[in-house]
């Protein structure tokens, strides 16, 4: 028993002594394994820790590019900055010089005229002391000859002095007139011709007519309606005539009121575009596209005034202003014409030295009253005059709206300047369009009112109606009263007819002596 027991406790002794080896070979393995697994980790971390300082120096250099690029181009932008100021300095300095220049010119003009008058005085007083001394000699002479008393002799030599003075007057008179005019119409040719080439605006004539495409020709039936009753509630809210004729695939808006027919334009296309058509539809659409086009009236304003940097305009003069997109004059459009006649009075007063904010204003309001001429009795002058008063516009361009068409005599250059503009815009070619019917009237009208004058042989129309040349007998008219007859032909047009732009009228004389030798 004793012996079982001695063998159950050594198996158990050596039992315990083999697990502790084992545990201890097997913790030897385990610690092994571990420190493996450390290195290898150590290794792992130190390959990431390459790749991450290589993936750091690869987006350092990326970043370093990208600034490089950055600057580079900030570089290059500064330097096209730079060379474009220079290059507008350089620009600027040439305008300052051919300013410069042309103030040289005219004041070596001045000085040329200042002379030429000093000569003259000169002359006319050595002529003065001539005729005194004449008048001396021809009073004793007729005292001795002709037994004439003092008062009497006096009397017939005041005479005769105030007809060779007349004479001499008017010639000098001419001379200067003629001079003055040949320099100033090379200066003003200069300006306006720089002018002209300068503006480019578009030439626009507008009809009293629009079509517009059908998607179909069904869609016509549909617009017609039921016993026409489409149709006629369209032009019953629209006041526009329908056209619906055999073209093809189109029908035609007819009215002269072209914001009339403007908002059936768009109704039209409207309705064909949502498909429901009839009466109530008809009339909810064509008001819902009114009050759409007032906003774009507006619109069309505010465009106009920041185009012309003409800032502070009154919102009702703006209103006024994109009404006139939908206004013509003599086929011209209205708006078009006053934004081309702002811009020809601010170039034309940068050539004068004026202020050019302030004259294209003038030229942008001078036709204001158009806006509202058809609702109000008297000349759009006078009227648009009295609306830019009432918006608080200042005196200068009140005045130059009622003056541009000499309604009211003009008094300041602004006020000229804007006649000037606003006659090169309606007058140059293309502008305006007008009928044949009319424009031949035109034509006879203004030759007849030439012939009505006394000593008028014939009167020839020329130039489309802005030129008309005058042939007078010489041996019925003088020198002297040609001129006055073209200021009288002048007065008698311009109250008798109505014209775009200006008319030239040219009285000539001539005198023909002929012989036959034998």
């Amino acid at each position: 028993m004793e012996w079982v027991v001695i063998s159950l406790l050594v198996i158990a002794i050596a039992a315990f002594a083999g697990g502790y080896w084992l545990r201890l070979i097997l913790g030897r393995r385990s610690l092994s394994s571990a420190e493996t697994q450390a290195q290898q980790r150590l290794k792992e971390a130190q390959r990431q820790a390459e790749a991450i300082l290589k993936q750091a120096q690869l987006d350092g250099k990326e970043q370093l590019h990208a600034l490089r690029q950055e600057f580079e181009e900030r570089t290059k932008e500064r330097r096209n900055e730079l060379s474009q100021l220079e290059k507008r300095l350089r620009q600027r300095e040439e305008l300052l010089d051919r300013k410069l220049d042309q103030l040289d010119r005219k004041e070596k003009e001045l000085e040329d005229r200042e002379k030429q008058f000093a000569q003259r005085e000169q002359a006319l007083e050595h002529k003065t002391a001539q005729l005194e001394q004449v008048i001396a000699q021809e009073k004793e002479q007729l005292k001795t000859i002709a037994g004439l008393s003092a008062d009497q002799a006096k009397q017939l030599l005041l005479a005769r002095l105030e007809q060779d003075c007349r004479s001499e007057a008017g010639m000098i008179i001419k001379q200067v007139e003629e001079e003055t005019k040949r320099s100033s119409q090379e200066v003003s040719r200069r300006i306006l011709v720089e002018t002209m080439q300068r503006c480019a605006a578009e030439f626009t004539v507008e009809s009293t007519t629009s079509v517009i495409q059908l998607p179909n020709e069904d869609m016509k039936g549909r617009i017609i309606g039921r016993e026409g009753r489409n149709i006629k509630a369209f032009e019953l809210a629209t006041g526009v005539d329908l056209i619906v004729d055999d073209t093809p695939d189109v029908v035609t808006l007819s009215s002269f009121d072209m914001i009339r027919r403007e908002v059936a334009r768009l109704s039209l296309e409207r309705l064909m575009s949502d498909g429901r058509i009839h009466p109530a539809r008809i009339e909810e659409i064509v008001e819902k596209v009114k009050k759409e086009f007032q906003q774009h009236i507006v619109q069309e304003g505010e465009k106009t005034i920041s185009e012309l940097d003409a800032h502070g305009v009154h919102p009702e003069l703006v209103k006024f202003i994109g009404r006139l997109r939908y206004r013509t004059s003599y086929g011209q459009n209205v708006l078009l014409h006053m934004k081309e006649t702002g811009y020809l009075c601010g170039m034309i007063a940068a050539e004068l030295g004026l202020d050019q904010r302030l004259a294209r204003r003038c030229g942008l309001l001078h036709d204001i009253g158009k806006a509202v001429s058809h609702e109000m009795e008297g000349p759009h002058a006078i009227i648009g005059a009295e609306l830019a008063k009432k918006y608080g516009e200042s005196p200068d361009i009140v005045h130059a709206i009622e003056a541009h068409h000499e309604d009211v005599q003009p008094r300041t250059l602004l006020a000229v300047l804007t006649i000037v503009a606003d006659s090169v815009s309606g007058s140059r070619p293309g502008a305006r369009g007008d009928t044949l019917e009319n424009y031949i009237k035109r034509l006879q009208t203004l030759e007849a009112i030439c012939d009505s004058f006394s000593g008028v042989e014939k009167a020839y129309a020329i130039q489309a109606g802005r030129e008309v040349r005058v042939i007078v007998q010489p041996g019925r008219v003088t020198d002297l009263e040609a001129i006055a007859l073209s200021r009288e032909i002048k007065r008698k047009v311009e109250g008798s007819i109505e014209f775009p732009g200006q008319i030239k009228i040219t009285v000539i004389r001539e005198t023909r002596s002929i012989e036959y030798a034998r």
